[in-house]
């Protein structure tokens, strides 16, 4: 097959998608598959890759809130883009407007939705989910709903890389969901690249002894990965327990988070390690990596810290909390700063080398290679499209419906 992925969150400098992008260039040519990526840039640009494997950047305005990243404004061009690649298949990797746009698009491929994001839990849940219950919001986001059951209706199927988001778009008619978990790199990640002298080096660089617990956190310094909630509970660990936090990543919310850190002598923020043989080693010298963001559709970070044999202190809803192995760290309450406090103190106290040894037993993790293999198997059986589905929609009309059955 020709695969063309049209993905609103690509850039060179981006996190979890842009290494998920990066194994698929891999994946796809290695299993018999073309893969262009179409991605949102400064201008319009086609680089080969790899074998099988071509970025193409098409121009959109860079997005305010992280000039890092550019978005789809074109509709046309995005089609006349995808005429030129004639695919076999279409994935839209964003919810948003370009999912609409590849829906509308007129070429017989079939295509699917991969939810790389969860605006619900990122945004409304997050805001909400204080005053209100989840029913009582997703009533108020209907429109979002109704949004999300349209784009059901425009493609084939809809990818969710969780059980608990498959779920729940299916609860809320998104009647094409299913489950596809992703995977981490083979071979990248391993309990045996731990590195005690790196660990010392760490804590005594937070002003640590040898016996301190090195925690780690990773991803998009961004509002809904509440940072500055893991900062607060993890200084509040310290005040009764040796506890260190080392921060690692960048993105809008740098400065405030370089500002709330600076209170704190254990707790630093790094810049991200691409070296991935360094995050790696970095990953497997940690006692545990803590994560605070309940909107993760998958948790690829949390995903490498178990395959790192490293326990995770994850919330309690969303992709993170299906990484989450028995006796390998704890889940605390989605959003609650006292509830990580509490786990953090619990994570102390119960032995954080035996939980290490039941997080290097279970580190046998699903590979990048086994998601893209049941991925691009699930494509090809997809049954091809005779006709767009705008047509189809269109002739929906009753002279022309006994036309179409």
């Amino acid at each position: 097959m020709r695969i063309v992925d049209v993905c609103a969150f690509y850039t060179p400098l981006g996190g979890g998608v842009r290494t998920y992008v990066e194994s698929k260039f891999r994946a796809a040519p290695a299993m018999g598959h073309e893969q262009i990526v179409i991605a949102p840039g400064e201008r319009h640009d086609v680089r080969k890759v790899g074998p099988g494997a071509i970025l193409v950047t098409i121009p959109g305005p860079a997005l305010a809130v992280d000039r890092r990243y550019h978005y789809f404004n074109d509709e046309a061009m995005l089609h006349r883009e995808l005429d030129r690649w004639n695919p076999d298949h279409v994935e839209a990797t964003s919810p948003w407007a370009s999912a609409s746009m590849v829906s509308r698009w007129q070429g017989t491929a079939t295509r699917s939705l991969v939810m790389h994001s969860d605006p619900l839990s990122a945004f409304a849940y997050r805001w909400l989910g204080g005053i209100l219950s989840r029913r009582m919001i997703d009533r108020i986001c209907n429109p979002f709903w109704n949004h999300l059951r349209a784009l059901d209706r425009g493609f084939d199927l809809v990818v969710a890389p969780s059980r608990q988001l498959a779920d729940r778009l299916r609860a809320g008619g998104v009647r094409k969901a299913v489950s596809v978990p992703f995977g981490v790199e083979h071979g990248r990640f391993d309990p045996d690249l731990r590195d005690e002298k790196l660990r010392k080096e760490l804590l005594a660089g937070l002003g640590l002894p040898e016996s301190g617990i090195l925690l780690l956190g990773i991803g998009r310094f961004s509002s809904e990965k509440r940072w500055e909630m893991v900062i607060r509970a993890v200084a509040e660990a310290a005040r009764k327990q040796p506890v260190g936090l080392l921060l690692v990543g960048d993105g809008p919310r740098r400065q405030t988070l370089d500002l709330a850190c600076a209170r704190f002598p254990n707790i630093e923020l790094l810049m991200p390690v691409t070296n991935r043989d360094e995050l790696a080693r970095l990953l497997a010298s940690a006692d545990a990596l803590v994560h605070g963001c309940e909107a993760e559709t998958f948790g690829l970070t949390i995903s490498e810290a178990r395959a790192s044999g490293v326990p995770v202190i994850v919330p309690n809803r969303g992709g993170a909390s299906e990484q989450l192995s028995p006796g390998a760290g704890l889940a605390y309450r989605a959003g609650s700063e006292r509830s990580l406090t509490r786990a953090i103190h619990a994570f102390v106290q119960r032995d954080p080398a035996e939980q290490r040894r039941k997080a290097v037993q279970s580190s046998h993790v699903r590979t990048m290679d086994e998601h893209f293999a049941e991925l691009f198997s699930s494509y090809s059986a997809l049954a091809p499209r005779r006709v767009p589905i705008t047509a189809i929609d269109a002739a929906m009309a009753p002279a022309a419906a006994s036309a179409l059955y």
